[in-house]
C-alpha cells in the first residue's frame, strides 16, 4: 500500500507539471495564443499550426497519466458511497483532455460548426458538470479535515461557476483565464486527493469493500 500511495502521489505531481508545461509551451507555439482570450482547447484547433503536434504531445498523454493517477490511486483512497461516486466522476477529466485529442474544436471554438466540433462541445458540457458534482461528492471523504471538505465544496461551486462564466460573450476577453483558474481548482484538488485521502483506510472504514 505504501508503494502504491508514493506511485500515486508522484503521478499526481506529474500530471500537474505536464498540465503546466504543455500550456505553457503550446501557448509559445501557437501564433497569436493568448493565455488570457483562448480556451486551452484551442491550442489544437482544426487546421491550426502545430494541432496534430499538441493533439498527440499534449492532450493525450496528458490525459493518460491523469488516468493512470486515478487509476493507482483508486485502492489506495478507500472510498465509500458519496466518495467513491466522487472518485469515479473524477474520471470525466481525463476524458475531456483525451477527448480533446480525438475531437479537436474549430478555430475560435465557438458554439456550433463542425461535427468534431459538436462532440467537442457535447464532451466539454458533459466532464464540466460530472467534475463539479464528483468534487462536491469527494468532500464526503472521512479522511478530511473540515477545511478539507470546505475546500472540496468551494471547489465544485467554483469550478461550474467559472465554466458558466467563460461561456458568456461579454467575458471572451477573459475565458481563457476563466479557464486557467477552473485548472487551478482541478490540480489542487488532485493534490489534495494525493496527500489527503491516500494511505490505510480510517478506523470507521475497517477494510476497504
Amino acid at each position: 500500500m505504501e508503494n502504491r500511495v508514493k506511485l500515486a502521489r508522484v503521478l499526481a505531481v506529474a500530471s500537474v507539471a505536464y498540465a503546466a508545461a504543455f500550456y505553457i509551451v503550446g501557448g509559445a507555439l501557437k501564433p497569436g495564443y493568448s493565455h488570457a482570450s483562448n480556451f486551452i482547447s484551442e491550442l489544437n484547433a482544426t487546421g491550426t499550426p502545430w494541432a496534430q503536434e499538441l493533439s498527440l504531445f499534449g492532450f493525450l498523454p496528458l490525459g493518460l497519466v491523469l488516468a493512470a493517477f486515478l487509476w493507482v490511486a483508486y485502492p489506495a483512497a478507500h472510498v465509500s458511497g458519496a466518495s467513491r461516486a466522487g472518485f469515479l466522476l473524477l474520471w470525466s477529466q481525463p476524458l475531456a483532455f483525451i477527448g480533446a485529442a480525438a475531437a479537436p474544436c474549430d478555430p475560435g471554438c465557438p458554439a456550433d460548426g463542425s461535427l468534431a466540433q459538436q462532440i467537442h462541445n457535447l464532451l466539454g458540457v458533459v466532464t464540466y458538470f460530472a467534475a463539479a458534482v464528483g468534487l462536491f461528492l469527494l468532500s464526503f471523504h472521512s479522511r478530511l479535515t473540515a477545511t478539507g471538505r470546505l475546500f472540496f465544496g468551494v471547489a465544485a461551486i467554483s469550478w461550474l461557476g467559472l465554466f458558466i462564466l467563460m461561456l458568456v460573450p461579454a467575458l471572451s476577453p477573459v475565458r481563457g483565464l476563466l479557464q486557467r483558474l477552473a485548472d487551478a481548482v482541478l490540480w489542487l484538488s488532485v493534490l489534495l486527493v494525493a496527500w489527503r485521502m491516500l494511505g490505510r483506510p480510517h478506523p470507521r472504514l475497517g477494510s476497504p469493500c
